[in-house]
């Protein structure tokens, strides 16, 4: 079938050509944005006098009927043809006549492309955002469940310091609050209009960018039509910023994995978000999180895979620039699932406070509490240090912790403990109090939980 482009070719081309050419198996997702798109251009055209007012009404009427027909399944856009735009426009044509003709006047399938993608682009930037909010509030919810929910905090996968499990949640929470900041920005550079830069230089008609971007909802225009074509970053940093989104998730996940496991066993997830073995009757596996984590290196395939294509390009449209949609669309499709999946494993996982308890006893976490209380009895710090790591030795060695040490042993290496050690070395008290800003004191986790909420506007 010739193309609608044929003119200086015969618009004949062997059929694994076609097939290695075409774009419309994944672009056709874009048939609502190039519509839109359109009926603005026809809207336009009119309005400037390049067509006239009639010729624009029809164009208009013929594209609604168009789009009404393709949502309500009256129409299937077909897999032969070239492209979405191609398509649009052939259906248009065949319904229209010489006045569907018209409508690509002023404009190419440079900008229109362009136009397109931004449009779909800010609408999937909106969807990531909602489920991430959804995720935060679930997070939100579980802090402030656990305020006083004692567990070890760890460094190098070593128990370390108690923190609550509600300054677990908050941490993830400050990440994604930061995530969603990361997509308003990309929101800000995606809501630029470039249609009217048409192939690369723009265009001898008397055309309104300004309305036209206007009518879409753009908040503002490119001003420069080499660039509104042949740049591709607002995908690129819509890429970067969704691989930062699944660093976090994937983090999120190990943890997950790690406290599902009877290692850990700090919570039980809903057999909601579990698998069972094929072989193995006890198992209870953490497929859903596994995934997530797994995805994530998917996700920064495609960023790769942006980049790449992007680093070598000469001005202005390539058609290397295609690559552009298989990798941006998979990024907000996988992104979009790993967070509706993640927020549902969230909100129905039930947390073991007791085996947290026992973990953080056990790690021996209140050391440093301990040596502070030294050095508030007058000894140098680095000389308290030691002390208190002979006094862990000395509970290992008997089978004790902490909290349980007779008095005795302790004078034995130091007259300076008192009765008063067990208030230093309580794990309520060693959490009450790390009251500094950000800490994981009770006092300073709701002030982070109200700072959350304030920054979603729920305070």
């Amino acid at each position: 079938m010739a193309k609608m482009w044929a003119g200086r070719t015969d618009g004949n081309t062997e059929k694994i050509a076609d097939d290695f050419n075409s774009s419309i198996r994944f672009d056709s997702r874009m048939f609502k944005e190039d519509i839109l798109g359109s009926i603005a251009h026809a809207e336009m055209l009119g309005k400037q006098g390049i067509i006239s007012e009639n010729e624009a009404k029809t164009l208009c009427e013929g594209l609604g009927e168009i789009l009404e027909d393709i949502e309500e399944g009256r129409l299937a856009v077909d897999p032969s043809c070239e492209d979405i735009h191609m398509f649009v426009e052939q259906v248009l044509t065949e319904r229209l006549g010489d006045v569907g003709k018209k409508l690509h006047t002023a404009r190419s399938r440079n900008d229109q492309v362009a136009l397109d993608l931004r449009m779909y682009l800010k609408n999937e930037n909106d969807d990531i955002d909602k489920k991430l909010l959804r995720l935060i509030e679930a997070l939100l919810s579980k802090a402030e469940d656990n305020v006083l929910t004692i567990m070890p905090g760890y460094t190098h996968l070593q128990r370390a310091q108690p923190v609550s499990f509600g300054q677990y949640m908050m941490a993830y929470v400050m990440m994604f609050l930061r995530d969603r900041d990361r997509l308003a920005d990309v929101k800000k550079r995606t809501d630029v209009s470039p249609i009217g830069s048409c192939a690369l230089a723009g265009t001898t008609y008397d055309t309104d960018r300004f309305y036209e971007a206007d009518r879409l909802g753009f908040g503002s225009v490119c001003e420069n039509s080499l660039d509104g074509v042949s740049d591709r970053d607002f995908c690129l940093e819509l890429s970067s910023a969704i691989s930062i989104i699944m660093t976090h998730l994937s983090r999120l996940s190990e943890e997950i994995v790690l406290w599902q496991s009877w290692e850990f066993k700090f919570i039980d997830l809903s057999d909601s978000y579990t698998t069972g073995s094929s072989i193995m009757p006890q198992k209870k596996n953490p497929d859903m999180a596994e995934l997530v984590r797994g995805k994530t290196g998917r996700v920064f395939g495609d960023m790769t895979s942006l980049f790449t294509t992007m680093k070598g390009l000469p001005l202005a449209y390539n058609k290397d620039m295609q690559e552009d949609k298989e990798a941006i669309f998979d990024s907000c499709d996988t992104v979009k699932m790993c967070l509706e999946v993640m927020s549902g494993m969230i909100e129905t996982m039930s947390v073991n406070a007791e085996n947290m308890k026992s973990a953080a006893q056990k790690g021996f976490i209140n050391a440093t509490d301990l040596a502070d209380y030294l050095v508030n009895k007058g000894l140098p710090f680095r000389s308290a240090y030691k002390i208190s790591g002979q006094i862990v030795a000395e509970c290992i060695s008997k089978g004790t912790v902490l909290e349980e040490l007779p008095l005795s042993e302790y004078k034995k290496i130091s007259d300076r403990f008192e009765n008063d050690v067990y208030d230093a070395v309580d794990l309520v008290k060693c959490l009450e109090r790390r009251k500094s800003f950000g800490g994981t004191s009770p006092s300073s986790l709701k002030e982070q939980i109200k700072i959350a909420k304030k920054k979603l506007g729920k305070a």
